[in-house]
């Protein structure tokens, strides 16, 4: 079965791309994180707040692909995680964080929108 044969999802471009970009700051996360752990115990924070937002937005995109009634109610969580990630790692001239701070800040407008849809 293709993705495209998932009727609420190909109906709905915003949540595909809300996926897409949840999926994303899993990654840029989890890579942040890792590279973090090498970077001194003045990155503690960035690494929890990475750690979490993967977690959140990987089940974020999983509730949403199975179209769960609760996913709006987490998508408001994971805005806010997302905003929070941004925030610290904007802070560190890492290119990881930078990266990280940029692709979370998407994830976190896109949750928004999914929060208020």
């Amino acid at each position: 079965m293709a993705l495209t044969q998932i009727t609420h999802l190909s109906e709905d471009e915003e949540m595909q791309e809300c996926i897409d970009n949840c999926f994303e700051a899993a990654q840029a996360c989890e890579w942040c994180a890792d590279e973090c752990l090498d970077e001194g115990e003045e990155m503690a924070r960035c690494i929890r707040l990475c750690r979490d937002v993967a977690d959140l937005t990987t089940m974020h995109a999983r509730f949403m692909a199975r179209n769960s009634g609760y996913h709006a109610d987490l998508a408001e969580t994971c805005a806010d995680a997302c905003e929070a990630c941004a925030e610290e790692c904007a802070q560190f001239d890492h290119e990881h964080c930078q990266v990280c701070a940029d692709v979370v800040q998407r994830c976190a407008e896109s949750c928004r929108s999914m929060a208020s849809a």
